[in-house]
Formats: structure tokens, sequence, C-alpha cells
């Protein structure tokens, strides 16, 4: 982490909401840590801080989440090898190390949100505040930090838990801390937060709510395949009162934000507030002119070009599925009237008026996903026609007919196959992919297709090992604290 040691001042200039109808205060630009956490504002501003940080950490997440994963893959570019395109390169096929920047971004995003969220933690229970008032913000910070730890651990293995704010160097050099304790205290934050937060109905729209930390503690039992616990909470979401939106493209337009089927998304705003979203740009084809593509004149060539869609993935979609079209473009018409038959993710891709400044947030769990992972958990525990139900109800929004398939082995495949189209492009492929133990299997032969359809893949690319399920701690962290030890396999 650097030793970053969190000042009240740093957390209000950096504490910027992004929709109006989020918690949309100013920070203060002069306020010292003696007379912070004083006031409802306060602590308005101070969450907001926290939150802020998420667009950090999804601003380059597909390169692990996807780019990782047989859902996406690179566009290789012979006359650009800069970093950039190299680090992302060797996060795709599996030659990455601790220096690469992709992976320290994701250490250090979740770090900052664990330490602005300990600032709040630390001082919210003194605070002589409107109790249902310390409850939500209570709730949130504790949410938001079991959600960073959980990011961690999923990608780096065993972390350091930090659950105050660090002050001093040897407060800022903890050992890692083992994966069953970092997962015993998310599951202390998220379980304490489910029991404090407004229920979603009377939620603000855009901050997390009773739903999310159920969610989150779904995914934490399914990860430690704890099935009974994560049927309890999982139940829960989906009796909280959400409902899958008609149409699978409305999903994702912005002008339904924090829709009926949304448990929680990345809050983004496009404008001149610095909250805008971009990964549009990314996603599309990199081009000089990206007008026939977006409706907007830029060129995009240097940024680009990621997050392409695997021939692999197109083909999982069945005939019929409305999901495809939603999600993919099979190519593009230039300036000349010429198509170009080069595949790119539509998903995030809806009108906006300012070249690399969209308005679309970023879902991290909606209902679909929910109802898929009971599905799954359902299964594992025998119940398959109450594994059907649910997972029934996701393929006939998608245009589908239902599935009647009740082996748990098939039923397995088919649940995993329909998170595969559903949340395609929501960074959920690569931990799907580990979490079920498919990870090694799916990704070395992927990798064997990859190098013999593209001669630009050296041999040493796409041999995936247990290594190399998470990710190295960055370089920086080993050399500035000689408490941590490096993940097996990585220098």
């Amino acid at each position: 982490m650097k030793l970053k040691i969190i000042t009240a001042g740093f957390l209000l200039l950096t504490a910027v909401s992004c929709k109006k109808s989020f918690l949309d205060l100013p920070p203060e630009t002069s306020i010292s840590s003696t007379s912070f956490f004083k006031t409802t504002n306060d602590f308005t501003q101070a969450i907001n801080g926290v939150y802020a940080g998420l667009r950090g950490l999804y601003e380059t997440g597909y390169v692990m989440g996807e780019m990782r994963s047989d859902n996406a893959y690179l566009v290789y570019k012979s006359n650009d090898r800069g970093n950039q395109n190299i680090t992302k390169e060797q996060v795709a096929s599996f030659t990455d190390d601790a220096q690469n920047p992709y992976s320290n971004s994701k250490y250090y995003s979740c770090y900052n949100i664990i330490s602005r969220a300990n600032a709040v933690l630390g001082t919210i229970d003194a605070a002589q505040l409107d109790e249902a008032f310390k409850k939500n913000i209570k709730g949130q910070a504790e949410f938001l930090r079991a959600f960073a730890y959980f990011e961690l651990v999923q990608y780096f293995g065993s972390v350091p838990l930090y659950l105050q704010v660090v002050a001093t160097q040897a407060a800022a050099s903890l050992p890692q801390s083992s994966v069953a304790d970092v997962y015993k205290q998310i599951i202390r934050d998220a379980t304490d937060a489910a029991a404090i937060l407004p229920a979603p109905s009377v939620q603000v729209k855009g901050a997390v709510s009773s739903g999310s930390a159920y969610m989150l503690l779904g995914y934490v039992h399914m990860t430690l395949k704890n099935y009974p616990a994560a049927e309890t909470v999982l139940k829960s979401v989906t009796g909280l009162g959400y409902s899958l939106m008609g149409n699978y493209a409305d999903i994702f337009n912005p002008a339904n934000k924090n829709n009926t089927e949304s448990i929680f998304e990345v809050q983004y705003m496009q404008g001149a507030s610095s909250v805008q979203s971009d990964f549009a740009y990314m996603f599309i084809p990199a081009v000089t002119d990206t007008k026939p593509i977006t409706g907007v004149a830029g060129n995009n060539q240097t940024f680009g070009g990621w997050n392409t869609p695997t021939a692999d993935l197109i083909a999982a979609y069945e005939t019929g599925d409305k999901r495809k079209n939603a999600s993919i473009a099979m190519g593009y018409t230039d300036g000349s009237g010429t198509f170009i038959p080069q595949p790119y993710i539509i998903k995030y891709l809806h009108p906006h008026a300012v070249f690399n400044n969209t308005d679309d947030d970023w879902p991290v769990y909606r209902l679909a996903d929910a109802l898929l992972l009971l599905a799954e958990c359902l299964n594992e525990e025998n119940k398959a026609a109450d594994a059907l139900t649910l997972l029934n109800q996701v393929r006939i929004r998608a245009g589908l007919t239902s599935s009647a398939v009740t082996d748990q082995g098939q039923l397995r495949d088919i649940i995993a196959h329909e998170r595969r189209v559903e949340l395609a492009f929501e960074n959920h492929r690569w931990l799907d992919l580990v979490r079920t133990g498919k990870a090694l299997t799916i990704m070395n032969a992927f990798g064997v297709l990859q190098k013999q359809t593209y001669s630009y893949l050296l041999p040493n690319t796409y041999n995936v090992t247990v290594n190399r399920l998470i990710f190295p701690i960055p370089f920086d962290e080993i050399v500035l604290n000689p408490k941590l030890i490096q993940n097996p396999g990585y220098n």
C-alpha cells in the first residue's frame, strides 16, 4: 500500500459524488482531522469518498475479470508495443509478473477503499448523530470494506488485514493474514452490514442496501462451498422485492440506472465533474474516427480495442438468445461505407455527447446473477427442481425455451453456461472459473486454440498452473514490507 496513511483532509478531497440523487455534497477544501467526522454532512462526504474508490477499481477490472478468461482476448497491435499493450497482453496470456500495473492497480484500489472505510468505521460509533443515519453509514462502510477484501482474497490469496486507520510505519507493515482469517473478517463485516443497512426499497438510490450485503455473503459462502449458508442469504436477496427487467438490453441503459434488477452498481455520470465512465471507448475497435461506431468523433487508437469477444463466447450463444445482440456487435461500417468484421462489446455503448465521456454505470450484482448463483447452490444440494425454476426465469427473459435437465452434472454445466452468457463482460467469468474449479481445464484448452489461431502467441503463453489462479503481490509492497511473502510462481 506504500504506507497509505489516510487523513481526514485527504479523504475529503477525494469524496466526490457521482449522482445528484446519490449523496451529492461538495467536499470542503480545508478541514482538520480534529474538526471532521462530527456532522451528518461530514459522514456523508466521507462515505462518498469510499464509494469514489470503486471507480478506480472498475476502470480496468475487465483486464483481470474478463481478458484473463475465455470470454475476451486482445487485438494484437504489432505497430504499438507500448507498455499499456504489453502489460494487458501479459495478464490475458498468463505471463504477468509482480510489476504488472493492472494487477497492482487492483491491489492498491482495494486498499484505498479499505483505508477510507476504516476512517469512517473508526469514528462513526462515537459521533452524536441520528441512530438510523449512523447505522446506514456504518453498514455501507462495512459492506465496502468487506467487498474490497473479498476482491483481494479472490485475486491475491493471503493479504494483510488492516482494520484501523494506518497512522504509523509499524502499523502499515502487517504480515499477511491467512485466507481463512480474511474470509472470517469479510463474513463479520457483511453480516453486520446486512443486519443494519436499509432494505433496497428505502435506501438512497445508488447506495448499497441490505440486499447488496446478502448478495456478497452469497458469493462468499459459494466460494467456500458452504451451500446451506449460501442458500439462506441468497433467498434473502430474492425476497427483497427485486425483479427482472423485461428486456435484457434495458438493464444497461443509463436511463435505467439502479433499476429493479440492480443490487449493486458502480455509479458514473457523464459531464465535466470527472466522474464519467469511458470503458465503452476501451472496448470498441481502435480507430482514427469513432463516429461511425459511437456517433461521436474522436480517435481511440491509443486506448481502444480491448476486451474483444472471443469466437468461443460468440459461439456459446444459442440461436434466438436476445442477449447476444445486446452484448456484442459483430462489426461496424466505417466512414467509407465498408463493413469491418471485428466483434466488439456494445453492452456499455449508449448515446452520449462527448468523446470518451459516457454515462454508463458498471453492474456489479443484479437479480439474474443472484438467481443463477442460487440455482447453482440448489443444484449442489441436490435440489434440481428448485434450481430449474430459477434458471428458467433467466432463460425465458432471454427468449429461450426452458430447460428440463435434472441430472446434477449436466445441470451444473448448463448453469455455468447460462452464467457465462448472461453475465458476459461484467467481470464474473474468471472468478466463476476459479470458484467452480474449471479454470485450469478450460483455460489450458482455450490457450491451445488461441496459439493455433494467433501466431504472435509464444509457447510460454497460456501455460495455466495452480499458481496462476491468483495474482502476485505487487513488487513494491514486497520491497516496502519485509513481512510479506510473494505468492508461489511469481518473482
